[in-house]
Formats: C-alpha cells, structure tokens, sequence
C-alpha cells in the first residue's frame, strides 16, 4: 500500500502540479499532504475547522451525515485543485455518487460540514501573510436584455483580452454546464435579470472556469492575519497556500462569525495569483526572491 500511495502521489505530482512551488521540506510536505493530518493539527492547536472523519467505507460518511447533519463535502484525502471533491452535498443520493466517486483520486476520502460562505486563498510565507484572493465558482452576470449563451461568449472575450487565459479556463457550455443551469430552472437562452448573478457550476475552482478576486492584505482583520501566521508555525513551513472559508468575509474577525479551515497546502499554486478577474494584480514577486535563498531539504523527494 505504502508503495502505491508513492506511486500515485507522484503521477499527481508531476501531472497536475505544474506552477505549484518547492520551498517546504519533504518533512513538512508530509505533514501536510493528508487532510486528515491538519485536521489533527489544526485541532491540536485550537484553530477552527470542521468536523470530519475519514472513510474507505461509504457507509462510514452515511452514519458521519446522521450524526451531524447536512450540507456535507466529500474530498479525496490525498489531491488538490478541488479534483474529486463534491459539495455542498444535501442529501444521502448525493452523498452515495460522492463517496463513490471520490475514490477515483484516492483509496481514501473525507467527509465533513460544509459551510456555505465565502471562499478564499491565503498565501502566507516567510512568517507573513503575503497575498490574498477571494475564489468563485463560475458565474455571469445579467443585464437583463442578453441571453446565458451570450454573456458566457462575452466573459470569455474579457478573460482574453485580459490575457487570463494563460491561467485561468474559459466558461463553459458544456452538457455539465446544462445540467447544472437546469437544476436552477434556467438554460443557456435564459436572460437573467439586471445585476443578477447566474452560477454555472458549484465547484469553486479553476478548470470549470472559476475566477479569483484580489483581495488586499491590509484590508483583512488583524485577527485573521495572526490565525493564518500562526497555521504557517504550526507546520513549521516556509509557505503554505491555506484554504479557508468565512460566513461573513475575511474584513471580519474569526472570532465574529463562522470559520472553517479547510486544508494547507505545501506546494500551493501561486500562478493564479498574478491573474487576478477582479482586483488588482499584486506584486509579490519579492517573496519568491527570499524563498529562493532558501536550503530546503529533500525538495525534489515526493
């Protein structure tokens, strides 16, 4: 098993991790690499995040879903880039196709609360938070006049003409898209109203045309800041790309709202970064010069 998981871990590695940096040690990436072992840290050192438990079972995240309830998520306990994962999940249906289909990525998987707010990416490096973005799932916005259709043709001549694409996806009018705009009554001749938001997708990620918002570092509470310092001690890495979600946004204390962390990662992909949709692009470029200088022990070892 220890062999496969080596194996597996290194094709997802080198296939999908392209842009993602090596500034941590093998060490730290280990402690990193499960979201089993920050749930225990985080749990550890008292920083939010949510219930979960991990399962090789189905029938373990069905008893986990009559305990606590749902909306659920459902992710591999090994991957990144939102692959496998499923959310929010609201019913035992849903958390069947999950729990099934999660273990396409990796033999085992997590359950756990989801919260429904507002998503982000914290870069925090060298002891400091350093870049923050706000993440959406794909979406377009009404005018009241133009078709779905047309407004995903006009978002995605923006996103070239921002030059996005070298990063980000273009949306989508895929059979996926369809399927997901009927569940909300709509389909892609629909002409949603003035400044009403349309999602076309539920995962808030890139490849199914997700965008990000900068969001600037001195505009986040004091509170946050030092909660996501002290998640970087707590692994004792050089950089980590912490996923964490807020019922009421970022500006605000943890400590005022609801708050889940949801994953560190050790090679976080820090591209998106530089392509901002909304926002203004940061340069953060100083960062890596440092991080550069550093000796990290065994960095090319999976």
């Amino acid at each position: 098993m220890k062999f496969i998981k080596k194996a597996v871990y290194s094709f997802i590695s080198q296939k999908f991790m392209n842009g993602c940096t090596q500034y941590n040690s093998l060490e730290v990436r280990k402690s990193c690499r499960s979201k089993a072992q920050a749930r225990s840290a985080f749990s550890n050192n008292d920083i939010p995040h949510a219930q979960g438990e991990i399962f090789i079972n189905p029938l373990n995240a069905i008893r986990f879903a009559k305990q606590h309830g749902f909306p659920l998520v459902v992710k591999p306990n090994v991957g990144g880039f939102s692959r496998g994962s499923y959310f929010p999940i609201r019913n035992f249906r849903e958390l069947w196709k999950a729990a099934l289909l999660a273990k396409i990525w990796w033999p085992s998987s997590v359950v756990e609360e989801y919260l429904e707010g507002k998503n982000y990416r914290v870069l925090v490096a060298n002891g400091k938070v350093v870049s923050v973005i706000q993440r959406f799932a794909p979406f377009v916005t009404g005018n009241g006049q133009e078709s779905i259709s047309s407004l995903i043709d006009q978002e995605n001549a923006i996103r070239k003409e921002m030059g996005l694409l070298d990063c980000m996806y273009p949306l989508q009018k895929s059979e996926q898209t369809q399927k997901y705009l009927a569940k909300q009554g709509y389909d892609l001749s629909s002409v949603p109203a003035e400044r009403e938001q349309v999602k076309l997708f539920h995962r808030i990620a890139l490849a199914p045309g997700g965008v990000i918002e900068t969001i600037p570092v001195n505009k986040v509470a004091k509170e946050n800041i030092r909660l996501m310092e002290k998640v970087l001690d707590t692994f004792d890495a050089n950089i980590l790309g912490i996923d964490v979600i807020l019922e009421k946004g970022i500006e605000h204390s943890h400590e005022d709202q609801k708050c889940i962390l949801l994953e560190v990662n050790s090679r976080p992909y820090v591209k998106m970064h530089d392509y901002p949709r909304y926002g203004k692009k940061e340069d953060i470029s100083g960062v890596f010069e440092e991080l550069d200088k550093l000796q990290v022990a065994q960095a090319d070892i999976f």
